[in-house]
């Protein structure tokens, strides 16, 4: 990980002019790369919502061509009459916004790279050198037997040069491996760079993990601000997550089979003896799902 990155990978955008880095202070770094593990919508509403709580300006934009698979994530054309007017490329940036105290805040977006993952990350460890990031939070949410009933918990994952972080959030004891996403690839990039960095990841019930949970969303923020000291509003997400909530209740308490699991949830989430949340003693979630889809498909939600 030593030496300048291929000027071809990124470039700067022309409204922020270089050398990069000098119109931000100590600046914390929030990624959220589409196409990895996102139970309920967990991050890219975390991240949608930070977005819009301050103007945000492009810094960097990263060249796509050498890092996406055209084929699995297409360009989006647009037809006005038959008439192909223009194609949306995907595009992976990096944007500057503030908290709400006026803090600077730098935001990582769009597509994981389908390919040339270690170019990306030595392009990443150079950018968040050069612009002095303090602190680098990932955010992302993952499926577990844990009840809509209770408080979203996060778990953290961190390198160990920055183990310290892991004890403000917790993090889940013992081993086990699984496939990993660009997140995990960048937290180690990023350490072994000596830059801060943090992953975490909301724990969201397993039978709503196919549709938004904003709790898990609020959940991240609030855990990212726990982290870096900066300040955001969580609100409209927690309203959000109380009407779904409300809907859920409603569609459970019409069926005693899932009242049970719930309560078994509950249970097992006081005595939290699946620390993994990945135990196979739960009821699975595939039928209370599908019904909760059809249920708000009525509803119109």
């Amino acid at each position: 990980m030593n030496g300048e990155p291929s000027p071809a990978l990124w470039r700067s955008d022309p409204a922020w002019g270089e050398p990069i880095g000098v119109r931000v202070s100590d600046p914390v770094l929030v990624v959220a790369l589409d196409g990895w593990v996102d139970a309920g919508l967990g991050a890219s509403t975390a991240i949608a919502e930070l977005l819009g709580a301050s103007p945000t300006q492009v810094v960097a934009t990263f060249d796509t061509e050498p890092l996406i698979d055209q084929r699995a994530r297409r360009p989006i054309a647009r037809l006005v009459d038959g008439i192909t007017t223009e194609l949306t490329w995907p595009a992976i940036r990096l944007l500057a916004g503030t908290d709400r105290t006026g803090r600077d805040m730098l935001y990582l977006t769009g597509p994981e790279p389908d390919f040339g993952w270690r170019r990306f990350l030595e392009a990443v460890t150079e950018l968040a050198r050069r612009m002095g990031v303090v602190t680098v939070v990932g955010l992302g949410a993952f499926p577990a037997p844990t009840p809509h009933t209770r408080p979203v918990r996060l778990a953290s994952t961190v390198p160990a040069q920055s183990a310290e972080l892991a004890g403000r959030i917790g993090f889940i004891q013992g081993t086990i491996d699984v496939p990993a996403g660009i997140q995990a690839a960048l937290e180690l990039a990023l350490g072994a760079a000596g830059i801060p960095v943090i992953g975490l990841w909301a724990r969201v019930p397993h039978y709503v993990a196919a549709m938004p949970f904003p709790e898990a969303s609020a959940a991240l923020i609030e855990g990212m601000c726990a982290i870096t000291g900066a300040v955001f509003d969580t609100a409209s997400l927690r309203s959000a997550g109380q009407a779904s909530r409300h809907q859920i209740d409603e569609l459970i308490a019409g069926n005693a089979e899932h009242a049970d699991m719930v309560r078994r949830l509950e249970s097992a989430f006081e005595s939290e003896t699946d620390p993994f949340g990945l135990s196979t003693n739960v009821p699975s979630g595939d039928e209370i799902a599908a019904e909760l889809e059809r249920f708000l498909r009525e509803e119109g939600g």
